[in-house]
């Protein structure tokens, strides 16, 4: 991984100056599947920009049951990690790999300066929180409004956007983690889309038709 990655992934979005300040200050790290990037009461000191991979943010309950937020692509950045460190508290969620990652952390210091100075920064900051507030909002939405079959259909279709393939290689419990219900609900709803020809199951993999 090089700082070339940087350049090929936030060309169009920053400008040349901005793109050299960030090669300089910023620290290129890789990521298994399921390590943690973000921890919940972690302090922030960088906040990510996403190279490559994909990134799943969590909240979690006073149980310490985990409900998912929303997943970041490349190209992009966790806001609740921004709002955090502008105000200099500890995180509030947990960033996870959804696959194996590469990100590079900036300084939050740098982060404060750009947003003042720089307007391509500032552009990027102010559009990732509108994105960001559209998912959440989403989210809400789903759990307000949706039945827990239409949330797991709309969950598995945008995880073959994710990854870019209608074959996900998926346990039961991580559906149901995600979506903070239990395995046994997951399972017996997975069951009645494949009767209703949306999906086809085989062991830890899915099919979305």
């Amino acid at each position: 991984m090089t700082t070339t990655m940087i350049q090929e992934k936030f060309n169009h979005i920053f400008d040349s100056n901005l793109i050299e300040e960030i090669k300089k200050v910023g620290n290129i790290r890789t990521f298994k599947k399921d390590d943690i990037i973000i921890d919940i009461n972690q302090p922030l000191n960088h906040i990510p920009l996403l190279l490559e991979g994909n990134i799943k943010i969590l909240r979690e309950d006073a149980e310490g049951n985990e409900l998912l937020i929303y997943f970041l692509e490349a190209g992009e950045t966790c806001t609740m990690s921004l709002t955090c460190c502008m105000g200099t508290t500890k995180s509030k969620i947990r960033a996870v790999a959804e696959k194996d990652s590469s990100l590079v952390m900036i300084p939050v210091l740098n982060m404060q300066k750009w947003f003042n100075n720089n307007e391509s920064w500032r552009n990027f900051i102010l559009e990732s929180y509108q994105t960001r507030f559209d998912e959440m909002l989403d989210a809400i939405d789903s759990i307000a409004f949706m039945k827990m079959d239409e949330r797991l259909y709309k969950y598995l279709i945008n995880k073959t956007k994710l990854h870019d393939s209608k074959t996900l290689h998926i346990k039961h419990q991580d559906i149901s983690e995600d979506l903070h219900t239990s395995r046994v609900v997951i399972s017996r709803l997975l069951k009645q889309l494949e009767n209703e020809h949306k999906i086809k199951l085989s062991r830890n993999k899915i099919q979305v038709l």
